[in-house]
C-alpha cells in the first residue's frame, strides 16, 4: 500500500472471491487505464485477478491530486455508490496490468440477495470505504458558504444527510478565501458548490442532486411501489418493500430521516440501550434499503397523484415526470410550525433559529446561553443535548406542567440538570439583536415580562401535516389523512390496515390521522402498510 492510502478494510477469502467471480466476466485491463473515472454517470464492480489499480481524487483548484487506496490482486473495487446511483467521485486508474473480473449492476444485486455472507462484508466495504472518502473526495463536491447562515446549513445537512463526500469551506478561513478566488466566487455567491470542476452559484440541496446524478432517472423496470416521503415510516415501508420482492421507488422533498433525523438523541427506540442519534438511525436505514434495491431520489419534490387508472395510480414530480406504480405509501409526515414573533424570518434567514439539535446545528453553542421552545421529546432531547455542549439552556414550555407532553426520563434529567432553567407557562414575545439574536423577552404568567440572554433559539412547537398533494383523498379537519377505521361511512368495502380512500395509496407514520407520534410507531407503521400493498397486489 502506498503511503497516504486507506487501509485495506473487509476482504474477501478465496473461496468467496472464486464464487463472487461467477456472477461476472474476466477481462484484461492494460496499464494506465481509467476503469471508472470521477464524473461518470455510473459504474462497475470490479475483482481484480492479477491487476493492481490506485484509487486516486482528482486535482482541486486548492490541493493536488491525491492517492486515496490501492488495490491488488484477490482485492475488488467499488463503494456505496454502486448501490445509490450516485455519480462517480474517485478514479481506478491501472497501473500494473492484469484480469480483471467485471460485474454489472443486475448482476451486484443478485450477489446481494444470493450471497448473504458476501453481501454482509460488501456492504461493511461500501459503508467503510464511504467514510473514508467523505473526507478525502473533495474533489467530487465542495461546499463554501458562512457557517451560520441558513441556507448554508441547509446544504451541508442534506450532504450529510446522504453520505456524500464533500469538503466544507468556511467563507472566512483562508481555505475558504482561496476556493472563492479560485472558482471566481464572491459573498453574493454563498453559498456555493464546486461538482467535478463545475461551479454552482447559490447552490442548494436540488441543484446538487441534480449534478450528482440524484434526481429521478426512469430505469426501465416497471415499479411496484412508490414510497413518498424518507422519514422512519418512509425507510422502514421501503426497506419491507423492497426485501419482500417490490421494485420500490423512495422520494423526498429535502432529505432523509424527516423529523427523526433531527434529534440529537433516541433513548427510547427499541435495540439501543445507550440511545442512538437520528442520524445514525437514519444512515443505517439508508444502507438497508440500499441493500435490497431501494431507488432512493431525494430531493425530489412530488406535486400530486393521478388516481384516474384505480390499478396504476401515478405520482407526479415537480419537473413533470410522472411515476406509474401499482401503489402509492404516503409518509411524508409534517412540517415544521414558527412562533408569530416579529423579525422572525430575518433571525431564521442568519441561521439564528433552528428546528433540530443534530450535530451541525448545536455547533457553534458553546458556553452561550440558548433557548429551547417547546414541551414535547423533541424539545427535552434538544435541551439536554446543548447542555452536554456547555450551554446555558433557557427551556421555554406554554404549560404549566413539564411532564404533560414530555416522557418522565427527559424531565427528570431536565429538572436535575444544573445548566438548564425550566420556564412554565411562559411565551417568546419578542426577538432582539442586530443581525445576529442577542436576546428575547418573555411573558410570563400574570402578564410581567422578562429579557433573557439568547444566542440562538432552537424551535419544537409542533408541526402541520405535509397533505396538500393529496389532494384526491380523504382528510381530517385538520389536514392529517384519514385511513381504514377513520375513513368515513359509507367508503367501499372494508378497508386494509393504513388504507386511505384511494384503495391504493396507504398512508403511514405522522401523517396520519390519530398516528402516535413517535419514532418506533412510525417504523411500525411503514413495515406494517407493506402487508396491506401486497393484499391490494394479489388482485392483480
Amino acid at each position: 500500500m502506498k503511503d497516504g492510502a486507506a487501509r485495506r478494510g473487509p476482504v474477501l477469502d478465496d473461496e468467496q472471491f472464486r464464487r463472487l467471480a461467477e456472477y461476472g466476466e474476466v477481462e484484461h485491463a492494460e496499464t494506465g487505464r481509467d476503469l471508472y473515472a470521477s464524473g461518470d454517470d455510473f459504474y462497475d464492480f470490479f475483482l481484480l485477478l492479477t491487476a493492481t489499480v490506485d484509487i486516486v481524487r482528482d486535482a482541486t483548484a486548492i490541493e493536488p491530486e491525491r492517492l486515496v487506496y490501492q488495490g491488488g490482486p484477490g482485492d475488488f473495487l467499488g463503494e456505496l455508490n454502486l448501490l445509490t446511483g450516485q455519480h462517480v467521485y474517485l478514479t481506478a486508474r491501472v497501473v500494473s496490468a492484469g484480469t480483471v473480473v467485471r460485474i454489472g449492476a443486475v448482476n451486484l444485486r443478485r450477489v446481494l440477495a444470493e450471497q448473504d455472507d458476501i453481501a454482509d462484508l460488501l456492504l461493511a466495504a461500501f459503508r467503510e470505504r464511504r467514510e473514508v472518502i467523505r473526507s478525502a473526495a473533495g474533489s467530487a463536491l465542495e461546499i463554501v458558504g458562512r457557517p451560520d447562515d441558513t441556507e448554508t446549513l441547509e446544504l451541508r445537512t442534506y450532504a450529510t444527510q446522504m453520505l456524500l463526500p464533500h469538503s466544507w469551506r468556511d467563507a472566512t478561513s483562508h481555505p475558504g478565501r482561496s476556493l472563492m478566488a479560485a472558482a471566481g466566487l464572491t459573498v453574493d455567491d454563498l453559498p456555493a458548490a464546486v461538482v467535478h470542476g463545475s461551479v454552482l452559484r447559490r447552490a442548494t440541496p436540488g441543484t446538487v442532486a441534480q449534478a450528482l446524478g440524484l434526481t429521478y432517472r426512469a430505469d426501465g423496470r416497471p415499479v411496484d411501489l412508490v414510497v413518498v416521503g424518507a422519514g422512519p415510516a418512509g425507510l422502514a415501508a421501503a426497506v419491507y418493500g423492497a426485501s419482500e420482492g417490490l421494485v420500490t421507488v423512495l422520494l423526498d422533498q429535502s432529505g432523509l430521516g424527516g423529523q427523526a433525523a433531527k434529534s440529537a438523541r433516541i433513548e427510547n427506540y427499541l435495540g439501543f440501550p445507550q440511545g442512538v442519534s437520528g442520524a445514525d438511525l437514519t444512515r443505517l436505514a439508508m444502507v438497508q434499503a440500499l441493500k435490497f434495491g431501494v431507488r432512493i431520489h431525494s430531493p425530489c419534490a412530488v406535486t400530486g397523484l393521478d388516481l384516474s387508472d384505480d390499478r396504476r395510480p401515478a405520482v407526479l414530480l415537480e419537473d413533470g415526470v410522472r411515476i406509474q406504480c401499482r401503489a402509492v405509501i404516503a409518509a411524508t409526515g409534517a412540517r415544521y410550525r414558527r412562533l408569530d414573533i416579529p423579525r422572525w424570518a430575518a433571525f431564521e434567514r442568519a441561521g439564528c433559529i433552528r428546528y433540530a439539535a443534530t450535530e451541525l446545528d448545536v455547533r457553534g453553542c458553546e458556553n452561550q446561553p440558548v433557548t429551547v421552545v417547546g414541551g414535547a421529546n423533541s424539545a427535552g432531547q434538544a435541551a439536554l443535548s446543548l447542555a452536554a455542549r456547555g450551554a446555558t439552556v433557557d427551556l421555554i414550555i406554554r404549560g404549566h406542567d413539564l411532564g404533560t407532553r414530555m416522557s418522565s426520563y427527559l424531565t427528570d434529567r431536565i429538572r436535575a440538570h444544573p445548566r438548564i432553567q425550566v420556564h412554565t407557562g411562559s411565551t417568546v414575545r419578542e426577538l432582539a439583536g442586530d443581525g445576529t439574536l442577542t436576546s428575547i423577552v418573555v411573558e410570563r404568567p400574570g402578564g410581567r415580562h422578562d429579557r433573557l440572554a439568547c444566542h440562538a433559539l432552537f424551535c419544537f412547537v409542533g408541526a402541520d401535516p405535509v397533505s396538500g398533494w393529496l389532494s384526491d383523498v380523504a382528510k381530517a379537519d385538520d389536514g392529517f389523512i384519514l385511513t381504514d377505521s377513520r375513513l368515513p361511512a359509507g367508503s367501499s368495502g372494508k378497508p386494509l390496515p393504513f388504507q386511505t380512500s384511494a384503495p391504493r395509496v396507504f398512508a403511514v407514520g405522522d401523517l396520519r390521522s390519530g398516528s402516535t407520534k413517535r419514532v418506533a410507531t412510525a417504523v411500525g407503521d411503514g413495515a406494517s402498510a407493506v402487508s396491506s400493498v401486497h393484499a391490494v397486489l394479489a388482485d392483480d
